[in-house]
């Protein structure tokens, strides 16, 4: 007697999300089934990988990135290089610099680096500021009106100013904006409730629900992910379905993992190794927890990762 495997069917769906525009426009999102499980249902489109592009990559103390990155002076040399690295589906440009407690970059500079990026590449654009809440409100609007037609996507709006930053992205500019909150389904939900009542459209919202790196309180990462996209799917809320995008990077390039040299710890091998292992694990979970796309930084984690997910899609 042959084997009929039994199939799960959703009502649900995960809203699809477009980013960018012409040939190179991405779709966040779209699928029914849960990550990767191909055998209950097509995967409409498979998960989106991101290149984070620092003003202060110039600090990266990473040989692999420092060779990867030789002769790059400007963020648009940077993105022009990120650009030709296999696997990568968008780029994601980090205005660290801009924090006032650190270079405190100016806004002015800030959006004539992004425009400069806009102008010398053709991958769909993600924005990523530098934490202090009142600069990125300022830094995301103007960059938002700078780049206006490109279909950027601004990381982030918080319950702490998601009417400044949603009604300056999504609603004056067109642009798609991030909800951002921390590990809990709940303020998840709330988030995306107060954006919509903002008159935000649905299909102009993604999430990010946060992320840890591995072994480092992962656990509640895990638990949230899965919560959010099973409510999604098997109960059908509307709010919970947008699409789930993780920024990797910044938090795996900080842990002690990754920055401790070889000397300091000798029993752990190399340094640039234990990044992109941290990197890659971090994605990967993320991944099969539900995130649509994910933010990377090192060519051999993207390298990796693409893989991971080509096989499994």
């Amino acid at each position: 007697m042959s084997f009929t495997p039994k199939t799960q069917h959703y009502s649900g769906k995960i809203n699809a999300v477009t980013l960018g525009t012409g040939d190179k426009a991405i779709v966040l999102g779209g699928q029914s089934v849960l990550p990767f499980y191909t055998f209950d249902g097509e995967i409409e489109n498979a998960p989106k990988i991101g290149v984070e592009i620092s003003d202060a990559a110039s600090e990266w103390a990473v040989p692999g990135l420092t060779a990867f990155y030789a002769g790059c002076t400007t963020m648009a040399d940077y993105a022009k290089r990120a650009e030709t690295i296999p696997g990568a589906d968008f780029l994601c440009l980090h205005f660290e610099s801009a924090d006032p407690n650190g270079a405190n970059r100016s806004v002015e500079d800030c959006v004539a680096d992004a425009k400069a990026v806009a102008e010398a590449v053709s991958m769909p654009i993600v924005i990523m500021g530098c934490k202090n809440m009142e600069k990125d409100g300022q830094l995301f609007s103007k960059i938002s009106e700078a780049l206006q037609g490109r279909n950027i996507l601004v990381l982030s709006a918080k319950s702490e100013d998601y009417k400044t930053v949603g009604a300056s992205v999504a609603l004056a500019y067109g642009q798609k904006v991030g909800a951002e909150t921390a590990d809990d389904i709940n303020l998840a939900k709330q988030l995306n409730i107060m954006l919509k009542g903002l008159t935000v459209p649905a299909g102009s919202i993604c999430m990010n629900v946060g992320t840890a790196a591995v072994g480092y309180g992962y656990e509640y990462v895990a638990s949230t992910l899965d919560r959010v996209r099973a409510a999604a799917l098997a109960q059908s809320d509307a709010d919970l379905q947008m699409p789930i995008v993780s920024p990797v990077s910044t938090d795996t390039w900080t842990v002690k993992e990754s920055t401790a040299s070889a000397e300091d710890e000798p029993a752990w091998g190399d340094m640039e190794e234990r990044g992109i292992d941290m990197e890659v694990a971090t994605a990967a979970a993320n991944l099969t927890g539900g995130a649509d796309a994910v933010i990377l930084r090192h060519p051999a984690s993207i390298a990796t990762v693409k893989k991971f997910i080509t096989e499994l899609v």
